[in-house]
């Protein structure tokens, strides 16, 4: 066959190589592209051509020395440095999958952490060619979706319109059993590729809930849902008892961190999966969770019979670990079984953004205080467009007991708290006792009432982990100094 062209098929990609005496080390390399990964070279020793120009900041890499084989080759190779961004020979040898792969930069590439995949790989030197001299691949290699590779690959964005970062809690142990642990695999797979995970849409992380919990990968790991899925089936049955409380505190701490890829001003979410009822106490993991500002949702699946109550602590476990207990954040389904009429429900709930009363977002984070003129140069007219303006902003912010809050108090020469931040803790009670503020008239001390609000409406509030804002509304000139009255309460607020 050795003037025919020799096709050579792996997983999603399509490789066409000059023919060469099997094994031999003058054998030309493979060409394969910025993105061609570890698994889909099926080879314990392969040598591969990279292309240059490749954009180091799309490279997804996993380890250090040993990657994971769901890295790039061609961006293990800069990592390692056996290459430099221009392209060349590379050799890569496969490995044994391990638990951990470290994040380690170097080279211009910020490798990532990875919590155990079922296979590796490494790098070193390739043996130079004819064609690296000439600039010549033998193929053109597609990345794994099978499509052409576009000269600027773009990034899936994702689905824009819902952005949260999301980790699913499975469970692991004993309780679920090895079948019904991997029916449950497959749902979350269904859910995650519903979601439209994509760089500006939704991520998800997963973690394992059993003896002890684990972190199987986090929400900068994948930004593709097919990435995700492939990691999803990587994931390996622990066993023990179903800690569910307990892995849900270790999430609420150590998942949702910067360095993990949670993103500010997205909603935390975390999905916990119980098949039949936690080991352990919940409620104080969903107090945990609340604290950190992660909206928790229960996924509860085939219910305690009768005769094994008796071994639940707490039968309305579900309602005291949520977010909040309004129906919203639990979600039964009977079994691990036709599943499928459930994934978009599910779906629906977590891309409701405004429903994520429990996240730290700038919606719901905020202690507001309007402080409002009240003096004769307003007018009574003037007053009330006052209120309505301070009415229309109030209405964006999501007010609740665990959310936003807000406060008014109106001055002239004198002060007067109209509501302070504990009086009003819905929406609606709050918009009503601000068209309902009388107009009180007078003179201007802007100054002394910024003081008076300091000292009477956000000392009280002094430990809440909210972020303290002062709105002023005011027509004109004060009569006081407000120069050192504003930089102390700046001084108040670090």
């Amino acid at each position: 066959m050795s003037a025919a062209w020799i096709p050579a098929l792996s997983l999603g990609v399509c490789l066409l190589l000059l023919p060469g005496p099997a094994g031999s080390e003058g054998a030309a390399p493979i060409a394969i592209t910025c993105f061609t990964r570890g698994l889909d070279i099926r080879k314990e020793k392969a040598d591969v051509l990279c292309p240059g120009g490749c954009p180091l900041e799309e490279f997804s890499v996993y380890g250090n020395i040993v990657y994971a084989s769901v890295s790039s080759i061609c961006g293990a190779a800069v990592h390692r440095g056996v290459i430099s961004n221009s392209g060349g020979p590379v050799r890569v040898y496969s490995l044994p999958g391990r638990e951990n792969y470290s994040s380690v930069d170097a080279n211009g590439i910020q490798s990532q952490m990875l919590s155990r995949w079922s296979a590796s790989f490494t790098v070193t030197k390739g043996k130079s060619s004819t064609q690296e001299a000439t600039g010549q691949a033998v193929s053109t290699a597609h990345p794994p979706t099978g499509k052409r590779l576009k000269k600027t690959p773009e990034k899936k964005t994702g689905n824009k319109d819902c952005k949260a970062d999301i980790a699913f809690l499975i469970d692991g142990s004993f309780n679920i059993g090895q079948r019904r642990f991997n029916l449950q695999k497959n749902f979350v797979g269904k859910v995650a590729l519903m979601l439209g995970i994509g760089t500006e849409g939704p991520h998800v992380g997963l973690v394992q809930a059993s003896e002890h919990p684990k972190i199987e990968f986090y929400l900068k790991n994948f930004t593709s849902a097919k990435d995700v899925l492939f990691a999803i089936k990587e994931v390996g049955f622990r066993g023990g008892n179903s800690n569910t409380g307990k892995a849900l505190k270790h999430t609420a701490q150590k998942f949702f961190t910067v360095d993990a890829g949670v993103r500010k001003g997205i909603p935390k979410v975390v999905v916990v999966f119980i098949d039949g009822w936690p080991s352990d106490d919940i409620e104080e993991a969903g107090i945990v969770a609340r604290e950190f500002g992660v909206n928790v949702f229960i996924v509860s699946v085939a219910k305690p019979i009768p005769e094994e109550l008796g071994m639940v602590q707490d039968v309305t476990f579900v309602d005291k670990a949520v977010c909040r207990n309004n129906g919203f954040f639990s979600y039964h389904m009977p079994n691990w079984f036709g599943t499928t009429k459930y994934v978009k429900p599910l779906v629906q709930k977590l891309c409701t953004h405004e429903q994520m009363m429990c996240s730290k977002t700038c919606y719901n984070s905020v202690n507001i205080a309007f402080l409002i003129d009240g003096s004769s140069s307003v007018g009574d007219s003037n007053f009330r467009l006052m209120l309505e303006f301070v009415s229309n902003i109030a209405k964006t912010f999501e007010i609740s007991d665990i959310g936003a809050k807000i406060a008014a108090v109106q001055f002239t020469y004198d002060q007067r708290t109209e509501f302070s931040f504990t009086d009003y803790s819905t929406k609606e009670d709050v918009l009503a006792v601000i068209r309902n503020i009388r107009y009180m008239s007078g003179g201007t001390a802007t100054g002394d009432a910024i003081s008076f609000t300091v000292r009477n409406v956000f000392g009280p509030i002094r430990e809440s982990p909210n972020k303290n804002f002062l709105v002023i509304v005011t027509d004109g000139q004060s009569y006081d100094d407000v120069q050192g009255p504003a930089a102390a309460a700046h001084d108040a607020a670090k």
